[in-house]
């Protein structure tokens, strides 16, 4: 059959990666602690205590929690690690911060725990679109990753991508 259509992508040594592949499931909430606060702008120590102690945290177990407060208070570095202390036997991740640098954290995580030896020497594409939240620097922090083992790195698909990087 001269007139066959060979798929050449599917044939080639080309690896793709999907970073929405390794998205985690996993409700992600943005705590705001501005309530927790006399009018909204000062941190009682006795109060806020209080306030932790009596507090569900059991609610968000499995949760990916950034701590954060919306007014422009002082909040002191040990109010934030008493919120964490006592989401930790229940969240899966807690920062402080808005809900893309807690995106971000989360795939820093996952990429720095991935195991790319298998794609070594072999021309790698990073696929391009997403439908989850895949913060713009897991495409970097993953770019970097497979630089030393990758023949080369691209964006985007297969039939459109842009070449990134060439091993010499």
């Amino acid at each position: 059959m001269a007139d066959e259509i060979i798929n050449r992508v599917a044939n080639s040594k080309l690896v793709t990666i999907d970073l929405e592949d390794f998205y985690p499931q996993g409700k992600r909430v943005l705590f705001d602690i501005k309530d927790w606060l006399y009018e909204g702008f000062v941190l009682r120590e006795k109060d806020f205590r209080t306030q932790v102690s009596e507090f569900d945290w059991a609610q968000y177990q499995d949760y990916y929690i950034a701590l954060t407060c919306s007014t422009d208070a002082i909040i002191p570095g040990w109010a934030y690690m008493l919120l964490s202390i006592n989401l930790e036997p229940h969240a899966k991740k807690v920062i402080v911060g808005n809900l893309e640098q807690l995106e971000t954290s989360i795939y820093q995580d996952i990429i720095n725990n991935l195991d790319f030896s298998e794609h070594q020497g072999k021309p790698i594409i990073i696929k391009g679109c997403s439908n989850k939240p895949v913060p713009q620097n897991a495409y970097i922090f993953l770019a970097n990753k497979l630089k030393p083992i990758a023949k080369s790195i691209m964006y985007g698909e297969a039939c459109s991508s842009v070449p990134l990087y060439k091993n010499k």
